[in-house]
């Protein structure tokens, strides 16, 4: 049953785990993972959905850019958290989520993003979709960093470890996590350089970190060495999701333009969406 589950199903060594403490059934019957499963049997599968615990917060406008019955997307606005801090503030997406489906839903980020990086954020509606929707999502983010890259496209491969005393801070670390980062120029300006990344890894503040260590840290990034004078946040978003859809197989893909205030630091050099 495991295999089948694992292989044929694409269920996650998480979701197999859950159905171990009970939801599956075969032929009406109790199945172990372990048993057998043969051609014409029918498999049933459920799990138990707690709704949400958040505080649904109406005032909250969040853009949505992709929704079934399985999941939603939405284009996250800068200076909103995924999730609610813990001091109780209540204006997170995780927050606009709970009003949305009025707590019925349990909020499952399949993406997240840092609070000040904006674009596409994914939550997947049911237990099953976000173990479904793990690891098969491909994203491409823009960015903006300070000063002009010599190269049109490149590969960045530095290890990022914690800052000794912090829990928010990263830096290069040769002891640290092995991280990848595949980026391409899409346009330059006399101070600024429009950027194309994808990511191999997902560390913590990976491609800001990566571009700091260039020497061309990102646009009003302060934390690693950027200037806010032009630009109030550090200049990162999400622009596009591509990700087979976790039942039909459909292959998705979903995109937004880069918001005002990078566009305004790139003036006439910005391309057209």
């Amino acid at each position: 049953m495991q295999d089948f589950l694992k292989y044929a199903h694409r269920y996650s060594r998480r979701l197999i785990i859950e159905l171990k403490k009970g939801g599956m059934a075969v032929n009406g019957a109790h199945r172990r993972m372990v048993d057998p499963v043969y051609t014409g049997d029918v498999v049933e599968i459920s799990f138990i959905e707690e709704g949400c615990d958040l505080v649904p917060n109406a005032s909250l406008k969040v853009p949505i850019v992709y929704e079934d019955e399985d999941l939603v997307i939405f284009d996250k606005p800068w200076n909103m958290s995924v999730h609610p801090a813990a001091d109780g503030v209540d204006d997170s997406l995780g927050n606009y989520f709970a009003y949305l489906y009025h707590n019925a839903l349990t909020f499952r980020p399949v993406s997240r993003l840092d609070k000040n990086t904006t674009g596409l954020c994914m939550s997947a509606k049911s237990t099953l979709s976000a173990g479904l929707l793990i690891g098969t999502v491909e994203k491409e983010y823009l960015a903006v960093a300070e000063g002009l890259l010599p190269e049109d496209s490149g590969t960045i491969t530095i290890p990022i470890g914690r800052v000794e005393g912090s829990i928010i801070l990263r830096k290069p670390d040769a002891d640290g996590q092995h991280a990848v980062t595949h980026y391409e120029v899409l346009a330059r300006t006399t101070s600024h350089t429009l950027l194309k990344i994808r990511l191999e890894t997902g560390r913590t503040h990976q491609i800001r970190v990566h571009f700091a260590a260039l020497g061309h840290p990102l646009a009003g990034d302060t934390l690693y060495g950027g200037h806010d004078d032009r630009i109030p946040r550090h200049a990162l978003h999400c622009a596009s999701m591509t990700f087979p859809h976790p039942f039909s197989g459909e292959k998705i893909a979903v995109s937004v333009p880069l918001p005002a205030d990078m566009r305004a630091l790139l003036g006439e050099s910005c391309p057209a969406d």
